[in-house]
């Protein structure tokens, strides 16, 4: 298999054994880069950071290589990987407000503008007003189009809980895009 019939098909499914960590990574990267930064643009709001926490992953699992017990996976790996550090990154944002000085102005940035565009969306607005793990398990579920073994693994929850915050995520979303009406 040429690194060129990899590339072409871009589930990477399954990636050859006589790859080192460079090869396997770099065949990684270019298939799913994009898709890992749009899912953490959804959880963390931003693009920088997004981009930030998926080039981390990529970083982590590039050093894990050899302790990979099935590289098959390593897309999983790198889904659950994004979702953990948008969470602490979540965090770290909440402690950062929390403590920061108050009264100093927001500069404008051309980077909030773009944001500004996309956040003007009802359903990112209807999105944002969900609990933390709703709002995860509906990403990943209509956005990551993940099945929900996919959502459990990637969230670190059981299959019946993955079912019950989809749910109650779509009952939320529903009843604030009507209020939103």
């Amino acid at each position: 298999m040429t690194t060129e019939t990899l590339l072409a098909d871009r589930s990477l499914g399954a990636v050859p054994v006589g790859w080192d960590a460079d090869m396997a990574v770099t065949a990684l990267y270019s298939a799913h880069f994009r898709s890992l930064v749009r899912l953490a643009v959804l959880l963390v709001r931003d693009i920088a950071t997004a981009e930030e926490v998926v080039q981390d992953a990529f970083v982590a699992i590039h050093g894990a290589w050899r302790r990979l017990r099935d590289p098959d996976k390593a897309l999983a790996y790198l889904r659950q990987s994004v979702v953990n550090r948008s969470r602490s990154v979540l965090r770290h944002r909440a402690v950062v407000e929390k403590y920061a000085p108050k009264g100093l102005p927001d500069a404008p940035s051309a980077e909030n503008g773009a944001i500004g565009e996309l956040e003007r969306s009802a359903v990112i607005e209807a999105l944002r007003a969900l609990p933390a793990r709703q709002r995860e398990a509906l990403v990943l579920r209509y956005y990551g189009d993940l099945s929900e073994a996919e959502i459990a693994h990637a969230m670190g929850i059981s299959k019946g809980a993955v079912k019950s915050h989809t749910a109650r995520g779509m009952a939320a979303l529903r009843s604030v895009l009507e209020k939103m009406s």
